[in-house]
């Protein structure tokens, strides 16, 4: 049946239509619906704490015999790094697919990484739809794919392709027995003597999927004029056919590593100018240079942010396509913490503190635009704890001024080690978990420590409090992020406590459908002074107009922050 699907329910189509028996990962936009999409199917299928996490689940579900995925963002498969490239050694019993989504332009990211280096750097398979269709075939078929090799396969897709639409063509399931277990510990025991063993398969290995890259049915040749050949991959195929057309031949690539050596000279030789057009690092170029062709690439294109059918068509020297044209005019729109957010008060607090913010990824990280200003560095999950240790551990003077804020969700992912760390290694400083019973970056996934799995059962949920006083922390206690003053109180005596130390800041995401608002709150305009004292709160229902603050009452959810900072009693 043709319909229209998103690129990762594609994925997920796909993953089901594979025969997959489990999937798991951890939320990560633009990845993370791959997830959500294949729960609907009737899997096993759960959110993993962290990638690495997952990723061990799904080389244990191999092991079982079972065909298993899972899912994650480019930044998340630095974190799935360490198994990965052991599972390269190990290969499989199972089919295993690794999806993993790259955000170019940094849409909702920190940073611009081309997982495609993974690929090369652990020596497997990488597979790259360039619509949705093409996700759904590739995801169906890479299980036999990873079966067929004796590996892990992985799946790059993009922001463009995770969250636009194209038509697909569904199938029909592939049912098929699990392969049945037996012990082979010369394989999947990855000690030094069985290691040095494996790694001659590995490299064998890649020379037959070379092999296969010539003929792998993922990769064609698309024949125009002639006097220009440009390879591509992905989203770029989109852009390069809309801007160029039949103008130019294409070879696409369907499998990006490895690379199909006799196809791209073949092709090379048929075409006068050689043009690679590729988003982010130049790698499909320099194969090109290793094979010593003449290619233009990374001269044309920057490997800063997406590529787009205008910059694709401004390359070649052509005007924009006509229905291709960005419009450059629109207003900015950057994304702020939402109205009755429960991260605002304790922010306000700190900030009222004068305190050193070490910041973690998560809603929270927008607390770092005015008028709020308060995260002072963000760098990775579960960094802030690490980061703070590291800091006070050469500044111990400060450790009255400096806290970390990490949320319930990251904590688990990754912030949890870093507590072990500072408590084991005696720093007195503050941690404080913003816990607002989601993950909510991403859409609000269920988490460890939400006490709801990936359906909306009730699960096991981490005890937060019991988890810090188990790692060594004495002082525990929890703080209610409405109320400014009581957060002021207990930062002020945590920060100068003088040992490790967590607050949890325990308040729902005011977006949770189980959250009950109160009825939204008024400015009195004879009694409001026009002091902006409201505004600092960065809350986006109240503006100022006319000299005066007014609130609007179809965004507002009665949290009552605005009305403890007013000092005229004027909003109620």
């Amino acid at each position: 049946m043709k319909q229209l699907m998103l690129g990762n329910e594609a994925v997920a189509r796909g993953l089901w239509e594979g025969g997959i028996d489990l999937i798991t990962g951890y939320p990560g936009t633009p990845s993370t619906e791959i997830t959500e999409y294949a729960s609907a199917y009737p899997i096993q299928s759960e959110w993993a704490p962290n990638e690495k996490v997952a990723l061990e689940a799904v080389f244990g579900a191999s092991l079982a015999g079972a065909r298993a995925a899972c899912t994650m963002k480019h930044v998340g498969l630095n974190v799935a790094a360490d198994p990965l490239f052991t599972f390269s050694y190990t290969g499989v019993r199972g089919g295993a697919v690794v999806c993993v989504a790259d955000d170019p332009a940094m849409h909702s990211s920190q940073n611009e990484q081309d997982s495609r280096h993974y690929a090369v750097a652990a020596k497997l398979p990488m597979l790259e739809p360039s619509d949705s269709s093409d996700a759904l075939l590739f995801a169906r078929s890479a299980f036999a794919l990873s079966e067929r090799f004796d590996c892990p396969v992985m799946l790059r897709t993009s922001t463009r392709i995770a969250h636009a639409q194209s038509p697909v063509e569904t199938g029909e399931r592939v049912e098929r027995e699990m392969i049945p277990y037996q012990k082979d510990a010369a394989k999947y025991i990855m000690m030094p003597a069985y290691a040095r063993a494996r790694h001659p398969l590995v490299e064998a290995r890649m020379e037959a999927l070379a092999e296969y890259a010539e003929d792998c049915p993922y990769n064609r040749v698309e024949w125009g004029g002639k006097e220009i050949g440009v390879i591509t991959a992905g989203t770029c195929y989109t852009y390069v056919k809309e801007a160029l057309g039949d103008s130019v031949s294409v070879l696409k690539l369907g499998m990006v590593h490895p690379l199909p050596r006799r196809m791209i000279r073949d092709f090379a030789e048929q075409v006068g100018r050689l043009v690679v057009v590729e988003e982010l690092d130049g790698i499909i170029e320099n194969h090109c240079r290793s094979m010593g062709l003449s290619v233009e690439g990374k001269s044309l294109f920057s490997p800063i942010g997406e590529l787009s059918q205008d910059k694709v068509a401004r390359a070649f020297g052509l005007p924009r396509p006509e229905n291709c044209k960005p419009q450059d005019d629109l207003p900015p729109r950057p994304p702020v913490m939402c109205p009755g957010c429960p991260h605002r008060g304790i922010y306000l607090a700190m900030k009222r503190l004068g305190l050193t913010v070490f910041g973690d990824i998560g809603c929270y990280t927008l607390g770092a635009q005015p008028p709020l200003s308060v995260p002072d560095s963000t760098l990775c999950m579960g960094a802030s704890i690490s980061a703070m240790h590291g800091y006070l551990k050469c500044r111990p003077e400060a450790t009255n001024k400096a806290v970390a804020v990490i949320g319930d969700s990251t904590f688990v992912h990754s912030g949890i080690t870093s507590l072990c760390e500072m408590v084991y290694n005696g720093t007195a400083g503050t941690v404080v978990i913003l816990d607002n019973s989601i993950t909510g970056m991403t859409g609000h996934q269920q988490n460890p420590a939400s006490g709801y799995n990936i359906k909306g059962d009730p699960a096991a949920k981490v005890d937060l409090e019991a988890l810090c006083r188990a790692l060594g922390v004495r002082r525990v206690r929890v703080a209610d992020p409405a109320d400014i003053e009581a957060c002021v109180e207990a930062l002020r005596e945590e920060t100068t406590s003088g040992e490790p130390s967590v607050i949890i800041s325990r308040r729902p995401c005011a977006l949770l459908k189980t959250v009950k608002h109160e009825p939204p709150l008024a400015i009195d305009p004879d009694k409001c002074r026009g002091c902006r004292r409201c505004l600092s709160a960065g809350c986006p229902a109240i503006g100022f107009f006319e000299k005066r603050a007014r609130i609007d009452s179809t965004m507002c959810v009665g949290c009552g922050l605005c009305k403890q900072l007013c000092p005229f009693e004027a909003i109620g």
